[in-house]
Parts: C-alpha cells; sequence; structure tokens
C-alpha cells in the first residue's frame, strides 16, 4: 500500500447532529464516528488539510436545516481553527462551493472522503472528485446510511445499501479502504518524516 502525500486532503461530509434523528430510518455502522475520529486525529498529527463539508438543507422538514440544532457539526469531529468549512445545499460537495477550487489552488490531488451518508453525499462527492481526476479513497467503516425503501416498494437494509454503494465506488470512482489501513499509510509517513 503506497504513502499518501503530505498534501492529502480528508474531506469529512455532513458530520452533523441532524443524523441521529430517527427522521432517516434505521442506520448502520454504529462506529462510523469513532473512526472517523481516529483518522481526524492521524490527519491532524501530520499537518495534513482537513476540508470539513456541513450540509445546509433547504428541506422543510430536514433536521440539517441552519436554523436547526441538527445542523451543527458532532462534537468529536468538529472543525478546530484553521480547518476549512465549505457549506453546501445539494449532494455533491463540489456543487456551489469553493471546494475544487481550494484543492487546486493549493496543488491537492488526493482526497480522502468519510462522513454521511454512504449512498447519498458521500457517493455523490465520491463520484464527482473521481471524475475531476482526483486521486479518491473512501474509508469504508468511516462511513454509514440508513435504510432505503425501493422504487418498487423493496426494502434495503441500511447495510445493503452502503455495501452496495461502495461497491459501486470502489475500482471506478475511488479505492475503498478501511480506517486500519488508512491510519497506517498516515503512520507510515509519520515515521518518514520523524
Amino acid at each position: 500500500m503506497k504513502n499518501l502525500p503530505d498534501l492529502a486532503a480528508l474531506i469529512l461530509i455532513d458530520v452533523q447532529k441532524g443524523f441521529d434523528s430517527s427522521y432517516w430510518g434505521v442506520r448502520n455502522n454504529p462506529q462510523a464516528e469513532e473512526n472517523m475520529g481516529r483518522i481526524l486525529d492521524a490527519w491532524r498529527r501530520t499537518g495534513r488539510p482537513v476540508v470539513h463539508v456541513r450540509h445546509m438543507s433547504v428541506e422543510h422538514d430536514s433536521p440539517l436545516r441552519p436554523d436547526q440544532p441538527g445542523n451543527e457539526f458532532k462534537p468529536d469531529t468538529a472543525p478546530t481553527a484553521g480547518e476549512r468549512i465549505e457549506e453546501k445545499n445539494v449532494n455533491s460537495a463540489f456543487i456551489g462551493t469553493n471546494l475544487e477550487s481550494y484543492l487546486r489552488g493549493h496543488s491537492i490531488e488526493t482526497v480522502v472522503i468519510v462522513g454521511l451518508t454512504t449512498d447519498h453525499c458521500v457517493s455523490t462527492s465520491t463520484r464527482m472528485a473521481g471524475n475531476l481526476g482526483f486521486d479518491t479513497y473512501v474509508v469504508g467503516d468511516a462511513t454509514a446510511t440508513f435504510n432505503r425503501t425501493g422504487y418498487d416498494g423493496r426494502e434495503f437494509t441500511a447495510d445493503e445499501v452502503h455495501q452496495y454503494a461502495l461497491a459501486s465506488l470502489h475500482g471506478e470512482f475511488a479505492t475503498v479502504l478501511s480506517t486500519e489501513e488508512l491510519i497506517r499509510m498516515c503512520e507510515r509517513e509519520e515515521v518518514t518524516h520523524g
């Protein structure tokens, strides 16, 4: 497994309190936020760039609306001083934001994506990152989603939706890996600098 470049950016998608609401349905991967926190700690130790993306929903009932407490970042992965924040109101973190220009302006060619939800904003942002030419990674166990009902009424569990979304991304738009694999890549880089 190759080392991550010094300028690889960690992009945390929509890690907001509103996703704790029952509004969304049944969720998978309750360890996702803990894994995100571990990755974020590793990123901060190596001084790599971090971008937090916040969803500013325009949907009337959404817990992610700017006037709702659910719009706030979850505390364990909240931005610290100097970390970039991008705000969006669609699925892609690249639409209506300055994310692409920030990455290009800082010569960042590699992105690592974690966050919520696997099949919506994580997937959409990952597909776009890949199509824009970024070397893109998704950390599968640092993402999560909710159960879905198909167009024909068929029920899909949150874990089925999660796994299908990751399978669709891997090898086409991104490389999907685990928290442990990613942290090892970070640690190897730390040793290199030490």
